[in-house]
This record gives structure tokens, sequence and C-alpha cells, in this order.
């Protein structure tokens, strides 16, 4: 029975402070918008009215609410995060389909000082006067950050499908079957073939294609990070784990691409030191930052990307085997632009069209003896190279027509047109065990075996050196040409590595 305030019991504290207990309630359940009450376990214990509003009834019927942690009831509730954590929150702002609405939630205690369930109080309903200014600030900085966070989760999209891998020829029809066979499981996928073929832009398309497509799609280019660095790119960083760290810390690829897929481009350029742990991450789906002795369980996609004989490097021991079989579970191997010259026209239609749009000029068309030439080159750089080409040529001239006379000039530097494509210069990754393989028919010639670090450093070298002359020596052209980055062309060059110490 409620006290009255001329009984002796009034000048009983306890008595006081239960009759304004109880007073406050019944004040503040018909003063605010709305309110809740909760218990220890997040069931709804009790609503008023004006709290109907915020509660998804949805498939339960009045009566069924009650009961219900408030989870179920109302998605993405911060009620149970107070409850656990006894920490209250007196003033927040909450924004729905509804509008925006002052709210204060409330850990509450018992005589022990234990929590035994909690309120949460909508105090202001589309607050106005005084306060209208600041509620206003804060809507816009939310719509800011969800669009900031949308943009985002934009950019993390899959730039490319599998349409964009343009052909038609048997080699990439297999590819394409391959693709769409490994799409829709979470099998770690490792794409071979020669710089320009294209890797990335199938890593792309294997994502979205998959079931993860609505997850981010990250990608991560291992040759172009300092090795010192790799580890905090790939695991993140933990709050102030060395001087001049983030106090906030800093997550790390795997933690952004949880729910999506990872693309770990170059994987053969990876130092032995992270290997390990990257085959511990595969394995256990667990990462630790940097500096922290917290696991996170990341759920993450593998696919990997590189134009090296990852086999030949387990060979010589500068490649994990472990790791090794652990990301070649469904390995694809991309045809090479010379094993697929009848997807020429096809290419270079597409090609053409992304120059013109892209440079703001008019389409230019290629004609028969052009295509003829074109045919005629093997192509190292493959489909890179070939656009490489095609853009020159259509900025070098305000003809819309191009002809063989457009490339002489670009072309003749280079290889010649319609001479074989040495095996290290053409960088084939997939081994053959036939008599007219170069490599094998080297051996059954007597021919002098050089060793393996001398043989690659003078297929560089050659390289090198055929970029360059194409390019007429400009070191950014040819660094696009053999796919890797100007700084590291020169770093090259530095030591040597176009074979004349330049």
């Amino acid at each position: 029975m409620t006290p009255d305030l001329d009984s002796t019991d009034a000048l009983d504290p306890g008595g006081v402070l239960q009759l304004a207990a109880q007073r406050m309630f019944a004040t503040f359940a018909e003063a605010v918008m709305g309110m809740i009450v909760l218990d220890r376990e997040h069931r709804i214990v009790w609503f008023n009215e004006g709290y109907r509003r915020f509660i998804a009834l949805g498939p339960f019927a009045d009566s069924g609410v009650i009961g219900r942690r408030i989870e179920e009831v109302v998605p993405n509730s911060l009620m149970g995060k107070v409850i656990d954590t006894g920490t209250p929150v007196v003033v927040d702002l909450l924004t729905n389909q509804y509008g925006a609405f002052l709210v204060s939630r409330l850990p509450l205690r018992n005589e022990q000082g234990n929590v035994i369930g909690g309120v949460s109080l909508v105090l202001a309903d589309q607050p106005d006067g005084a306060m209208q200014p600041l509620i206003g600030k804060l809507v816009d900085l939310q719509r800011e950050l969800e669009d900031t966070r949308r943009r985002l989760a934009a950019e993390r999209r899959p730039k490319y499908s599998l349409a964009s891998f343009v052909g038609s020829s048997a080699a990439v029809a297999e590819v394409k079957r391959q693709v769409r066979r490994v799409a829709g499981t979470d099998t770690t996928v490792l794409l071979l073939g020669e710089t320009g073929t294209g890797k990335e832009l199938l890593a792309h398309a294997v994502h979205a294609a998959s079931r993860r497509s609505s997850g981010r799609f990250v990608s991560v280019n291992i040759a172009a990070i300092p090795d010192t660095l790799l580890e905090a790119e790939f695991f993140g960083v933990a709050p102030g784990a060395y001087t001049g760290a983030d106090r906030k810390g800093r997550d790390g690829k795997f933690k952004l691409a949880d729910g999506g897929t990872l693309f770990l481009d170059e994987i053969g350029d990876m130092p032995m030191a992270l290997q390990s742990k990257l085959l511990r991450v595969l394995q256990e789906q667990e990462i630790e930052p940097l500096g922290s002795n917290r696991v996170e369980r990341v759920d993450v996609r593998i696919v990997s990307a590189t134009s090296r004989d990852l086999e030949a490097m387990v060979a010589d021991g500068s490649f994990r085997a472990d790791l090794y079989y652990r990301l070649n579970v469904m390995p694809i191997r991309l045809p090479s632009l010379r094993e697929r010259l009848e997807d020429l026209p096809d290419l270079v239609d597409a090609l053409s069209e992304d120059i013109a749009r892209r440079s703001g000029l008019a389409p230019r068309a290629v004609g028969p003896d052009a295509m003829e030439l074109l045919a005629s080159r093997p192509w190292p750089g493959n489909v890179r190279e070939l656009r490489n080409v095609l853009e020159q040529a259509s900025l070098m001239t305000d003809d819309l027509v191009l002809e063989a006379r457009h490339f002489e000039r670009l072309l003749q530097a280079a290889a010649k047109p319609g001479q074989p494509v040495p095996r290290d210069l053409a960088g084939d990754v997939t081994p053959r065990n036939d008599s007219t393989h170069p490599a094998v028919f080297s051996a059954c010639s007597g021919a002098a075996v050089k060793p393996l670090q001398q043989a690659v450093a003078e297929a560089q070298a050659q390289s090198i050196r055929v970029a360059l002359a194409a390019t007429k020596g400009n070191k950014a052209a040819a660094a696009r040409l053999l796919g890797i980055s100007r700084a590291a062309l020169y770093e090259k060059l530095a030591a040597g590595g176009d074979g004349e110490g330049a």
C-alpha cells in the first residue's frame, strides 16, 4: 500500500524514499515520451503506451512482448550493455525512422547495490527550443558519418565482375568455368599467370560472384609494402604498441576484410618471417594485433596471386611448403595473351573504349593491317602492355583509325614481330613435361645449366633492357610495362639490374 505523508511512517527515511521512488516512477511514466523497464536478463518487464512506437511488434502479439529480450524486440538496443556494465547513459541522441530523440538509459540496483535491471526513458520527442541547435548539429554529424561509411563501403566493393574478363577463347572459357565453380565456396584460390594477364581483375570477379559479395574486398600488394610494415598492415596495431603508434590503435587488412575477401597480390614476395604467421591465420582464422595479447576471430576468404613459380621457390627453400599447400587449394592459371590471340580484337575494342572514356579523346578504331601487326607480337607484358601500346598510339595522332604505321615506331625497339618469347622473359608459371619445352630441350641437348640465381638475374636484366628500349629510356613508362613501381625499377637499376650497372 502507498504510504501516507501524514502518517508516522512518513518520518521514517525508508518510507519516504520508497514513496519518492513510487511517485517518481509514476511521474516519469506519465511525463516522458516513452518508458520501458527490463530485468537482469534483458527481458521486458513493463513499458508504457508512449514507448509502444519504438517496439517492433512484428510477429509478436502485444501480450507476447512482455518477457522477451529487448534485443529481439528493439534491434541494436544499448540497454543490454547498460545492464551488463552497470554504467548509466544519462543523455544520448537516438535517431531512427521516426526522427531524433533524447534518451536516458539507467541501471536499476537493489539495496546491496547489485544491478537487477534497467530503465530507458525517452526524454524528449523531436526536441526544440534551446536544444534544437545542438540536436541539429548532432544529427548532421551522424548523417555525415553514415555517408562516409557508405562511401568507404562502396570503395571496398569489387570493381570488376566475370564479364569484365574479356574473351571467348577456349582458354578464357575454361578460366571462367573454374571461377564460377569455386566462387560459391569459401575455398582459398591461387591465381597464377604472367604479369599483365588480369589476376587482380579475376580476384574481384571471384569475390563478386561469391556469397561474400556484400562484404568488403580488401587488396594488399605485398611487393609494394616494406617488409618491416607488413605485419602491422596485415594484423593491425594495438593502442600505443610502440612510439608514434596511434593511441586508438589501427585495424589491419584481415580485420577490415572480416566477412569478405582479402586479395594478397604478389604473394611470392612475402618474407619468410611473415609466412609462418600468415599460415597460422589461415589455419585458425585468428589474428593478434601488433603489441597486443588479445586474439581476435576473423572470417576471411583468401585469394592470392603471383607471377612467380611458387613450386620452384618451395624447392629452393624461399617459400614455405605448408603455406604453399594452404594457398594452392584451387589454382587457376590465367593464359598469356599470346596463348589466346583469337581474343585480340575483342580486347582491342574494349581497351580502346576505356582509353577514350578515361582520356576524353574520340574513340579510335584499329585497322586490319594494324591488327595483323599486333597479332604478330609476343606481348611479354600481356594485356597491360597491349593497353600501354594502344594508349600511346591514340595520344600520338588525331587519326580516328589506327593503322600499322601508328604502331611501328612504338614496337620497333622491342622484340621483332613473330619472334618466340624466351621462357625467362615470358615468365611461364606452368611447368611442362613435353620434350619441346625450352627447359627440357636445353637439358637434353647438354647445354650448361646456370645457377638459378644467375638465370633469374639475367632474365631480369634482359626484361629491363627490353622495356627501356621500348620506351626510349622513359623509366616511368618502362616500370609500367614491367608491372613494377618506378621506385622498384630505380632500385634494380642502381643495383645493376639492367646488366650494365646503370
